[in-house]
């Protein structure tokens, strides 16, 4: 197992320990992340849904197999990047995540960043866009390519709407895909 893996699997266990917000309550696993440790590419969503809740793994129901598609059509499979979201347990019936517990978790997220590295940051969704881009509004911003300096990395962030977004519309499905076209083409040129 390499350093990064093994730095991994320790966040793995503190999220698994977590108790700071009830919605470890509520929660049937915790949800830490899956992929490369080594990727150069990363994947962030909000929150786990009812499927992620049940394995424990994320982006696994319906908005995982299209996010699956997705990547397939440029050129990736999971095994090429790391997927996670911005909470680590499921809220209940699905709601949105709120701003203390966003406070509370995001901590391991940013651990986990600071141990993968990647070059690249795909945000699914309002709630990780705002992570990186408070205030700002997905609709105005998806797309587009955006370099910053977080935490001593530098990072290029495309934010896109979430897959699930797209499973409910057809004009957001079809806004999603261009952007991939876009991620795409921007890493055939890394």
């Amino acid at each position: 197992m390499s350093a990064k893996a093994q730095k991994l699997k320790y966040i793995e266990k503190l999220i698994s320990q977590c108790q700071k917000c009830q919605l470890y309550k509520t929660a049937t696993n915790h949800v830490p992340g899956f992929g490369n440790p080594e990727a150069e590419i990363v994947f962030i969503g909000e929150a786990p849904g009812y499927h992620e809740d049940q394995q424990g793994l994320p982006f696994v129901g319906n908005s995982g197999k299209l996010l699956d598609k997705l990547l397939a059509k440029i050129g990736l499979v999971r095994q090429d990047v790391f997927v996670c979201n911005i909470l680590k347990h499921r809220p209940p019936n699905n709601r949105d995540p709120q701003p203390l517990e966003i406070k509370t978790c995001t901590p391991f997220l940013k651990a986990q960043l600071q141990i993968i590295r990647p070059k690249v940051i795909i945000t699914l969704g309002r709630f990780a866009m705002n992570y990186f881009f408070p205030g700002e509004y997905i609709s105005k911003i998806k797309g587009q390519i955006k370099k910053i300096d977080w935490n001593k990395l530098k990072l290029t962030i495309i934010p896109v709407y979430h897959p699930s977004a797209g499973l409910r519309n057809g004009a957001m499905l079809q806004a999603l895909e261009q952007d991939f076209q876009t991620i795409g083409k921007f890493l055939g040129k890394i």
